[in-house]
This record gives C-alpha cells, sequence and structure tokens, in this order.
C-alpha cells in the first residue's frame, strides 16, 4: 500500500489585487500610476540587512520611478539589479498547499498502521543644475548612479515641503499627501532612494518587465517602511514578505502576528476552487482581526521540506537573495543556517498607521499553510463488516468537513453541502451552545 500526495500550489494575489510595500511611484507630467509591487524580500543577520524589491509595473516605463526611504546614503557597490525567477523560487517554495490523500480500503488487512495523516508530520528539527537648486530647498542630492536599467539618485531633506518641491522641479507629480507622509522619515534623518528607467539601458536588456531592485544596508531597527506605498493606493493593500533569516521565525513587534488557520481538512471538490478557497478564508481572517494583524504562511529551514511544494533554494539561489553569511557546509536535505518566514499583510492608512517592525525570535517550530483533501474509498458497505463502520464515520468525516469550510470561508454551508453531493450521509446540524464562541 502507499499513499498517494498531489501538491497543488496557489499562485497568491497576483494582477487581480492592487498591492504596495516600503516606497511609492510617482509618475512625471499627468500620469496616473499605482502601486502594484507585491513582494519583497527581506535577508536580515544582526544590524545588515539586504532589501529585494519586485515591481510589478504595468505602463510606460518613462513614467516609472520609485521613492523609498532607507537608513544611509548607499554607495553603488551597495545596489544591485536582481532576478525576478527567484521571487517566483521562493514564492512556490513558501505558497500554501493543498495536499492529497486517498482512503486505503477498510476490508484489507494490515498491520498495525496509523491513520495516513500521521504519515505526513511536521518534523522539528541629476544635473549640477538640479544639485544647485536642491540646495536652496534644503535637499541634497548625496549621490548618482546608472545601475541596470535603473537611474539611481539618493537625496537628504531638511523639510519635506522641500523635498516634494525638489520632486516636482525634477519633473515628478507627486501623489497628494505625499508632504505629509515623508515628514517622519526625515524627521528620524533617513535618506531618499530614487529610482526611475533609464530607457536606452533598458532596450538594452531586451525585456519587457522591469527587474527587481536589491540594495543593502546597515541599521539596528529591523523594519520596513511601508506608509508611503499607501498615498497613492487604491483601496486596502496586500504584502507578501518572505524574511530569510539564520536562527528562528521573524515577527512584527509593534502589530499581531498570527498562523493563519492550517492542517484543516475540507471537501475535495476545492481542489477545482483553491484560489477561490484561499482568498475566502484570508478575507475572513483579516475581517475577524478588524485588518489589523500580519499572518504567517510559513516557517521553514531553507534545507528541506515535508511535504514540499517546490525544492527549497540553492546556496547560490540565497546568496543572490542577499544571505551573505553562507558557507561551505551547505547541503540540502538537512538542517542549515538559513531560515524563511512567509508574512503576509493587508492593510491601510487607517489599520496600519506606523512602518512593520520585526524581530528575529527563538522558534524554530516549523509551520505551513496545508490544507487536505481525503478522496474516500470508492467501495461498498457490503463488501465486509469494516467497510459498514467506514461508510458510517465518513458520513460524519464528510460533515465536519463542510462545516470547518464554512467556518473558515464564511460560504453558506447548504451550498457546501450541495457541491459535496452529501445527500442522506448529512449529519444533523447541531446548534452549538450560545457561549461557544465567544472567546474565539
Amino acid at each position: 500500500m502507499y499513499v498517494k500526495l498531489l501538491f497543488l500550489i496557489f499562485a497568491l494575489f497576483t494582477t487581480q489585487l492592487s498591492h504596495a510595500f516600503c516606497g511609492f511611484y510617482v509618475a512625471k507630467a499627468d500620469a496616473s500610476l499605482y502601486n502594484q509591487a507585491s513582494q519583497v524580500v527581506m535577508t536580515r543577520r544582526g544590524d545588515k540587512t539586504i532589501l529585494s524589491l519586485m515591481n510589478d509595473y504595468q505602463g510606460e516605463l518613462k513614467d516609472f520611478a520609485l521613492v523609498v526611504p532607507v537608513p544611509q546614503i548607499l554607495k553603488e557597490g551597495q545596489i544591485n539589479i536582481g532576478d525576478e525567477k527567484l521571487f517566483k523560487r521562493i514564492d512556490n517554495f513558501t505558497a500554501p498547499r493543498l495536499v492529497e490523500y486517498h482512503d486505503a480500503d477498510p476490508c484489507q488487512r494490515y498491520d498495525i498502521m496509523e491513520d495516513a495523516v500521521g504519515s505526513l508530520r511536521m518534523k522539528k528539527n541629476g544635473s549640477k543644475t538640479a544639485k544647485n537648486k536642491g540646495k536652496l530647498l534644503g535637499v541634497t542630492v548625496e549621490a548618482e548612479y546608472t545601475i541596470g536599467e535603473y537611474d539611481i539618485v539618493i537625496l537628504s531633506a531638511k523639510e519635506s515641503d522641500g523635498l516634494e518641491t525638489w520632486l516636482q522641479q525634477n519633473g515628478y507629480k507627486i501623489p497628494q499627501g505625499a508632504n505629509k507622509a515623508l515628514e517622519p522619515y526625515i524627521k528620524q534623518d533617513m535618506k531618499f532612494f530614487v529610482a526611475k528607467v533609464n530607457l536606452q539601458e533598458q532596450s538594452k536588456t531586451g525585456l519587457k518587465f522591469l527587474r527587481p531592485i536589491q540594495f543593502a544596508f546597515q541599521s539596528e531597527k529591523f523594519m520596513l517602511p511601508i506608509r508611503l506605498g499607501m498615498i497613492n493606493a487604491k483601496g486596502a493593500q496586500d504584502l507578501l514578505i518572505y524574511v530569510l533569516s539564520e536562527k528562528g521565525r521573524v515577527e512584527v513587534t509593534n502589530y499581531q502576528t498570527l498562523k493563519l488557520p492550517s492542517n484543516m481538512d475540507i471537501p475535495v471538490y476545492i481542489k477545482q476552487e483553491f484560489g477561490a478557497f484561499y482568498k475566502s478564508m484570508f478575507d475572513t481572517q483579516v475581517k475577524k482581526n478588524n485588518m489589523r494583524a500580519v499572518f504567517t504562511e510559513y516557517f521553514w529551514n531553507m534545507g528541506w521540506c515535508d511535504p514540499c511544494a517546490a525544492n527549497p533554494l540553492s546556496p547560490t539561489e540565497l546568496k543572490k537573495l542577499g544571505v551573505f553569511w553562507l558557507g561551505d557546509g551547505f547541503s540540502k536535505g538537512g538542517g542549515v543556517p538559513v531560515q524563511v518566514t512567509r508574512l503576509h499583510v493587508r492593510y491601510t492608512p487607517d489599520t496600519f498607521p506606523e512602518d512593520l517592525m520585526f524581530q528575529e525570535t527563538g522558534d524554530t517550530q516549523n509551520f505551513q499553510g496545508r490544507y487536505v483533501l481525503r478522496h474516500a474509498w470508492k467501495g461498498s458497505p457490503q463488501q465486509c463488516d469494516a467497510a459498514k463502520q467506514y461508510f458510517k464515520q465518513l458520513a460524519k468525516r464528510h460533515e465536519n468537513e463542510a462545516r470547518a469550510l464554512s467556518k473558515l470561508t464564511g460560504w453558506n454551508l447548504g451550498d457546501i453541502r450541495q457541491k459535496m453531493n452529501l445527500g442522506d450521509n448529512s449529519q444533523p446540524v447541531k446548534k452549538d451552545a450560545w457561549w461557544k464562541n465567544v472567546w474565539e
């Protein structure tokens, strides 16, 4: 006998949702641009951070620009052009997944055997003119580089009004509210990383998309600035953060960090509707917590996985994402000094008024968003006594799956039962005591 497993990986929240992260997009002339960035990779060890930003930008390349606050003046060697494929790799490796099982024939005799689910335990283990004008406004061009297809300027500023004016004078239409959003970073003496596309250099790449930007810096603060990403966004924003650390799970310190419901049996028809299920489940959890929580979707050591949604990233891939502490002793299949935490947050200016502050914890307990489909045995109750007992328990299991799905997503229980074709197998619903869910 063997247990058949099928892993279905859900590509979360692509272009159908608008996303924001730690900077904002500004447009030249009258172009109206919205922040479409959805993914950030943070690599952190000690006070050293490497940030990789994937821009899902759609529009004229000449209109693209990005403004991100950074804690220090960045040298040219601290900035790099990343690989889009690595974002897909780390997304696939950490993505919430379905696991599919097929019930065994109850009429066959086996030696001592646990429920199949038990076999899948989590193991522990610009120019001079621009510069001169800038000085009058309290803005200093600290550095200028052309790296890959991007022209990059590092700015410092004394006042938000001056910085806003400088950007406007240099051809950028600033979103309404930028002045107020920039002020807290200026008070913290942060610098501003400003990147726009060099069309001539971009044409040489032959690519139709913008590659990720990476930059390295040192700061005692382990944080991600998200407030600027809200000022020109439509509605609530979604952000996926992949944090690569050395020792333990990473969590947010100034907002609640919660693990999403996981390891739950759900009806097998969800195999065809996993995208709709996961979105509804996530929506339900966001609403339940008043859009004031950050959710952990995955935490694991990068050397192995169980079950695997995709192969772990190789040492070369990890180093390209900024893991600078890897030695020669790295080997897949066992523990390595790299942990990956996947965090998902949906936010608005009202629900997340502060930037995200992080800490690396000592927690090494593995976690993954994992949802189980169990296919029923296709035999009949008349085949043996064990089969009769099996179908009796199967009816209860199907009812539990239906109710679990309804609670996770808010979907109508009657509709779920109908899709499951429960018929007479469904169990009568007992009304919960009034106090049962008071403290959930």
